[in-house]
């Protein structure tokens, strides 16, 4: 089972891995463009721990948070 702090961690390396590959020019420039592509509409690592803040604020709520507003444990 994967907790919040671990999902918005990966989602945070993620992007930091996309960022990587967007900027290496020994790969083909349609990979590196795809990666720019996807960059545009990811999560930044601000927007992931504000999502975990909101839903761990969010009392009585039916559904256990998905993200983090920290992504150390």
């Amino acid at each position: 089972m994967t907790l919040p702090y671990e999902r918005t961690h990966a989602v945070v390396q993620t992007r930091e891995f996309l960022v990587e590959v967007s900027r290496d020019t020994t790969l083909p420039e349609s990979i590196r463009n795809e990666a720019q592509r996807l960059l545009r509409h990811y999560p930044s690592q601000d927007d992931g721990l504000l999502a975990g803040r909101i839903e761990e604020q969010a009392e009585g709520s039916i559904f256990e948070p998905i993200f983090s507003s920290s992504i150390e444990r």
